[in-house]
């Protein structure tokens, strides 16, 4: 029987966040409960894109659902797991505003290419190839730098994140509060403030 909880979503600070995570090598039922945990917490948290560092695991796992998304209206896109996803090739340019469940109420337009060709397994752990384009282009974009310790905060330019500099150390504080879990800063669990990537 497949069990699925509520993961606590880490926040802007752990190191967790900062580390390219491990691939993955086998499917086993711990795997599946812990998608299957990914999607419910992101649907809970109304997110429409949730990679395994965000919940605290070092694996290459991110799951996306951009079903319920005013952006996905048009074009009907299934709710799709990537396992030790790599962007084999990609071409544009599209600039959009982007959202992170992991750095709550900051939004910053970030530049990313506008189609991506993905190689990925599936969870049977076959191989598979995508080509994404428009919105789910970013989300995977986006949920892929996850799984190699980048923020989309690290795409902006120095004087953008300066801005919001405030509002970032808050977060690494804890100094914040969001309507979904979040993982709890302790003493003994206190971010240390990661050495900035651009």
């Amino acid at each position: 029987m497949l069990i699925v909880k509520i993961f606590p979503i880490y926040t802007y600070g752990f190191e967790v966040l900062r580390k390219k995570t491990k691939r993955i090598t086998k499917i086993d039922d711990k795997l599946i409960e812990i998608a299957g945990s990914m999607f419910y917490t992101m649907h809970k948290a109304h997110g429409i894109g949730l990679a395994a560092p965000q919940v605290g695991l070092d694996m290459a796992i991110t799951v996306i659902d951009i079903s319920r998304s005013e952006e996905n209206k048009k074009i009907k896109t299934e709710p799709i797991t990537l396992l030790n996803p790599v962007i084999k090739d990609h071409h544009g340019e599209a600039v959009m505003e982007e959202g992170c469940l992991s750095i709550p109420y900051v939004r910053a337009d970030v530049t990313r290419p506008a189609t991506v060709y993905i190689e990925y397994q599936d969870l049977d752990l076959k191989t598979q190839h995508v080509e994404m384009k428009g919105f789910i282009a970013r989300v995977a974009q986006h949920e892929i730098d996850h799984l190699n310790g980048v923020l989309f905060i690290d795409h902006l330019h120095k004087d953008e994140k300066k801005k919001l500099r405030p509002e970032l150390d808050l977060i690494r504080k804890g100094e914040i509060e969001a309507d979904y879990l979040l993982a709890e800063i302790t003493k003994k669990t206190k971010p240390k403030l990661s050495a900035q990537r651009r």
